[in-house]
């Protein structure tokens, strides 16, 4: 059955939007088949559209309805009255329900224009039989205050105030055997350990539940430039970079040079026009590189057309220079009163909202409130979370030969910040530093680096030993240690490492002979193979070969089929293999047919648990109706996870016309059926799939290790 969460605010300013897109990517970390929904519009305070249904669409995959514009809904509450109203609310949620275990609808803020809202969140709760979360804000401070603890009033006064209205709120929403509210979310909350404790101690005492005390954080609150002028309207001298975030705000009352102390990154100066030394000031500052917000000269004056001229190279560096007709001590007020909402075109800062929103909601949390949905499926975001969870978890070592590509440099650094993985780059610690010092980053003491020169000479005797029947002298051995590939293949050979990932700057082929040659297949293995994980919008599916085998048998592509339902069991995906065909059941005839109806005979006898069906067209596969239509009765056809292709043309094609045409993101090819886990990368490689790939070796490590232990 879907479950409705109504998000609602007890106040304006709350950080209404920014908990709904925390509490969507949260649950869509966990699994969670998570609609959302804005039923009824809002305009900002600056006349703006409404920004909630914009920023879910451009942040995730999911595609809200329109909400019902303002005005209507005004009109219609005055023609129809509020059941008319919840009509078109109901229209809007219903058709979500049978593709959602969760519909996260978003409630109204209170505002000056619509003194209606809090009436109407309380009638959608109960027209959707939703359970109601409640968003609240630990203290409101000014636009630019730094430390939240400002307001007024003590500590455990503010807990207390906060508590009382949370506790107000949730009583509008039912009592008694009908308790709507099933948690809040409050904002803003202070950096101290205790915090968290205090604000739950108090809502328990209520008998409400805390579900997420978001910290505050003041980055996370700068408007951009653009916002500036988009509320107050000023001339534009130079437009220069309007991206730019406002971290501060300063009045140079002093004469320079005493001013130049508060002439720093990220601030915005605001002076009277005719303030010349101080416009002087500012703009050798910015030619200086330091990246002033903006330059806003009030009452009305520009600048002198001589020190404008002197000074007009500035607006080469990006700087904003803006005049308003307003006073200099209005203006600064104007800003501090800056709407800083969440706006459809701050995709960077509603992401960030977003990341740091989810982060604050606990495991346990979803768990406790959600029961498991049936039917639940593994999102790409889900995936990813639980792929760097696992890997993280597992700790273990993982080698990468190509230690001065700068790509690997970066990934290696990030899975070390992040603990996902202990990385070991192949190279001189100081070529790795200067790459490092390159991209602009700084290698972390801990990241291991070792210089595959220094540690060749240890690996000759042991490396001639298991290649000694091919005819290997420790001449040719020494040779072939002079690759840090098979240096790092060495390592993982002796335990010395759980993993390698190499292919940035190797071919396929580099990368996966010195594996046959020195790891071998693994037990029961008669064939290394490959996966791609693809990142469909809405879930992720398994294809297997696409890297590989050019004209697997029957038998080796059973051996295929078991692999590749392993891994996707490994990562969370529940195994519903198509062994794919150009035509379905019995439909048709011939060689490649009849290979592909043996090995799906030959899946069923090794692996009778699992749920495998083929010949299946790739529509069958993937469409309910057509799987329906074509192979009746079928646990797989219209729901398959994991898909076999016949052959390497086949598979090959067809995750990289999905990959592009349908701008998906894959990861892998992912290395089956080795002793130990090696894992090639596409040359193209991004940064993010070399971080997802070691996470990927990681977690295979770690499960091949407990199949060894069991």
């Amino acid at each position: 059955m879907t479950r409705t969460l109504l998000v609602v605010p007890t106040g304006p300013h709350v950080g209404l939007t920014s908990a709904c897109l925390g509490f969507l990517r949260a649950l869509d970390q966990r699994g969670v088949r998570v609609g959302y929904l804005k039923p009824l519009g809002q305009p900002r305070a600056d006349g703006s559209a409404e920004a909630s249904i914009e920023l879910v669409r451009k942040l995730t995959s999911l595609r809200p309805p329109d909400a019902m514009p303002a005005d209507a809904v005004e009109d219609m509450l005055g023609t129809g009255g509020i059941d008319a109203v919840l009509e078109e609310v109901i229209v809007r949620w219903q058709p979500l329900q049978d593709e959602h275990d969760v519909i996260l609808v978003e409630g109204l803020n209170p505002g000056p224009t619509q003194i209606y809202s809090s009436r109407l969140n309380q009638a959608m709760a109960k027209a959707l039989d939703a359970e109601v979360i409640l968003v609240g804000t630990f203290s409101s401070p000014p636009v630019g205050e730094q430390d939240p603890e400002a307001a007024d009033g003590t500590w455990e006064e503010q807990v207390e105030h906060l508590a009382d209205g949370l506790a107000f709120t949730a009583g509008t929403y039912g009592s008694g055997e009908r308790v709507r509210v099933v948690g809040c979310i409050v904002s803003r909350v202070p950096a101290e350990a205790s915090a968290k404790e205090v604000i739950g101690t108090a809502l328990d005492r209520r008998h409400l539940k805390l579900l997420a005390a978001v910290p505050f954080d003041t980055d996370l609150t700068q408007p951009r430039v653009r916002d500036l002028v988009r509320e107050m309207h000023p001339r534009v001298l130079s437009e220069g970079d309007q991206s730019r975030r406002i971290k501060d705000v300063s009045v140079l009352a002093q004469n320079i040079p005493g001013g130049l102390r508060v002439i720093t990154e990220g601030r915005l100066i605001v002076v009277p026009g005719d303030r010349h030394d101080v416009i002087m000031a500012t703009c050798l500052a910015a030619l200086n590189g330091i990246r002033l917000a903006a330059l806003l000269l009030t009452v009305g004056i520009d600048p002198d057309p001589a020190v404008w001229k002197l000074t007009s190279a500035a607006t080469e560096t990006g700087l904003p220079i803006l005049v308003t007709e307003e006073a200099t001590y209005q203006t600064v007020m104007r800003v501090q009163a800056i709407d800083v909402e969440l706006s459809a075109d701050d995709l960077e800062r509603a992401e960030a909202v977003m990341v740091h929103s989810a982060a604050a909601i606990e495991n346990d949390v979803i768990t406790n409130l959600l029961s498991a949905p049936e039917g639940r499926r593994l999102s790409p975001a889900a995936f990813r979370y639980r792929l760097t969870e696992l890997a993280k978890s597992a700790d273990l070592r993982v080698v990468l030969p190509e230690g001065t590509e700068p790509r690997t440099v970066q990934a290696a650094i990030e899975c070390a910040a992040r603990g996902i993985a202990r990385p070991v780059l192949l190279a001189s610690r100081a070529s790795v530093e200067q790459v490092a010092k390159s991209l602009g980053l700084t290698l972390p003491p801990t990241l291991e680096t070792l210089d595959p020169v220094e540690i060749a000479e240890r690996y000759v005797a042991p490396l001639t030993a298991l290649r000694v029947h091919k005819g290997w002298t420790e001449e040719i051995a020494r040779e072939r240690l002079t690759d840090p590939i098979t240096v790092g293949t060495m390592m993982l050979q002796q335990g010395e490492v759980d993993g390698l990932v190499a292919g940035a700057e190797h071919t396929t082929a580099d990368t996966v002979r010195p594996a046959l040659q020195i790891v071998g297949t693994a037990q029961g293995s008669s064939l290394v193979s490959s996966v791609f994980f693809m990142c469909l919008p809405d879930e992720v599916l398994v294809y297997g070969d696409c890297a590989i085998n050019p004209q697997p048998t029957a038998a080796e592509l059973a051996d295929i089929a078991v692999q590749s339902a392993g891994s996707a069991r490994a990562f969370g995906i529940d195994p519903r293999v198509a062994m794919i065909s150009f035509s379905t059941g019995e439909s048709g005839t011939g060689s490649d047919v009849v290979k592909v109806v043996e090995a799906t005979r030959l899946v069923r006898e090794r692996a009778p648990e699992l749920a495998v069906d083929g010949p299946l067209q790739y529509d069958a596969a993937t469409s309910f109706s057509v799987g329906r239509s074509k192979r009746p009765g079928s646990a797989v056809a219209g729901r398959a996870t994991v898909f076999i292709f016949p052959n390497l043309d086949s598979g090959n094609t067809t995750y990289k016309a999905v990959q592009r045409s349908a701008d998906v993101i894959s990861i892998g090819p992912m290395l089956q059926g080795l002793a130990k886990p090696v894992n090639d990368l596409s040359r193209g490689a991004l940064v993010a799939d070399i971080v997802y790939t070691i996470a990927l070796t990681a977690v295979q490590a770690a499960a091949a290790s407990d199949a060894i232990a069991g």
